[in-house]
């Protein structure tokens, strides 16, 4: 028996060595991908942002170019980079979980899977459409200011009329008004 009881220890001491280099590679995996950041800057360099390895944007930089776009324009701007940027980090995930547990690690697999789920591939980027609808002017408009293109093809609508304004009836003599026959100032 005391040979099995050797063989059980070597065993044990085995597993215990194992347990913990996967608990230090994990540890490693840990601080990796905890100091990673992603930076991305939307096509036309208008925006640029840095996240960091939980998705959540930690600076966003928009440049004085973006003051000639309309707010929506900046804002889509905004969140299509964010999403190519949050896209990224599954990729990343994937290559510090090769260099540091392995890919065939089932716990990786999960870790990576999460990821693709919580961070998908943006949406493919089509040009934005023209806005919908009539564009709105105030102020004075000289005559030779060219008319906005209409909003859709066909003939010209022309606006709705307002409807005629509600007539009070006309009052008969013999009808009394509402202050019984006194003055309203008394």
């Amino acid at each position: 028996m005391p040979e099995d009881i050797g063989a059980s220890e070597r065993m044990l001491g085995q597993w215990q060595q194992s347990i913990e280099q996967k608990a230090e590679r994990y540890q490693e995996m840990a601080a990796r991908v905890q100091g990673m950041t992603i930076s991305e800057a939307s096509r036309d360099g208008s925006v640029k942002l840095t996240i960091g390895s939980n998705g959540i944007l930690t600076n966003l930089e928009i440049a004085e170019s973006a003051r000639d776009k309309r707010m929506a324009e900046v804002s889509a701007e905004v969140m299509r980079t964010l999403q190519r940027a949050q896209a990224r980090i599954p990729e990343l995930l994937q290559q510090a979980m090769a260099e540091t547990i392995g890919t065939q690690d089932e716990t990786a697999n999960v870790l990576f899977n999460e990821a693709k789920r919580n961070f998908p591939s943006p949406p493919h980027e089509e040009p934005a459409p023209p806005p919908v609808g009539r564009e709105m002017r105030f102020g004075i408009e000289d005559d030779d200011t060219p008319a906005p293109p209409a909003s859709r093809p066909g003939p010209p609508s022309t606006p709705p009329s307002a409807p005629p304004p509600t007539r009070r009836p006309a009052r008969r003599p013999d009808e009394d008004d509402d202050f019984g026959g006194q003055s309203f100032l008394s």
